[in-house]
């Protein structure tokens, strides 16, 4: 009997700690999967153990402080681009994520192969920012941009700087350029 018991107690306590295990490739508004609003650079390591760590560190040329964080997996496949706060500094927190790879999604099933109309069906668009090839469009509830190519929109609105896009400009189907999660 007391064995029996104890088999059925170590069997929850094991189900329960997997079912706590958490999802590598989730977005929320403070993680990205394992990383969250406060990792420091010296911490990806320890996060990314499995994976390859790219750095780029640019000089004094004209690239000035760039200094992204490329993170593969083994196979080669690129996941993420960070960039830290302050550049070659490995206490800095990480300041945005450039998400890359697919199998990254909010709990909405937003992810990098999205929609313009996928994300206004499951968040709201706090605001639409011109540019000169694209345009932003933020989501304050899970701290995102995404970047729209201006290809995708109607020819008349793809050349004036001064023009506001709003969400009804954007055709349904753009599709996502870049999509970046800012914690600032």
């Amino acid at each position: 009997m007391n064995r029996t018991f104890l088999a059925l107690v170590v069997s929850i306590i094991l189900f329960v700690s997997c079912q706590n295990e958490k999802d590598p490739f989730i977005i929320s508004k403070y993680h990205v999967g394992l990383l969250t609003d406060s990792t420091q650079v010296k911490d990806l390591k320890d996060i990314f153990p499995n994976d390859s760590i790219a750095r780029f560190i640019a000089g004094d040329e004209f690239a000035g402080d760039i200094n992204s964080i490329q993170i593969y997996e083994k196979s080669g496949i690129k996941l993420l681009t960070l960039s830290p706060r302050q550049s070659l500094d490995s206490t800095s927190v990480i300041q945005s994520v450039q998400i890359v790879d697919s199998r990254y999604k909010t709990d909405k099933n937003i992810s990098v192969l999205s929609s313009f109309k996928d994300i206004t069906s499951a968040y709201k668009i706090s605001r639409i920012n011109n540019l000169i090839n694209s345009v932003v469009v933020f989501v304050n509830d899970i701290n995102a941009s995404f970047t729209i190519d201006k290809k995708e929109l109607p020819a008349n609105l793809r050349f004036d700087m001064n023009l506001t896009i709003e969400e009804t400009h954007i055709p349904d189907d753009a599709k996502i350029k870049y999509f970046f999660i800012n914690w600032h």
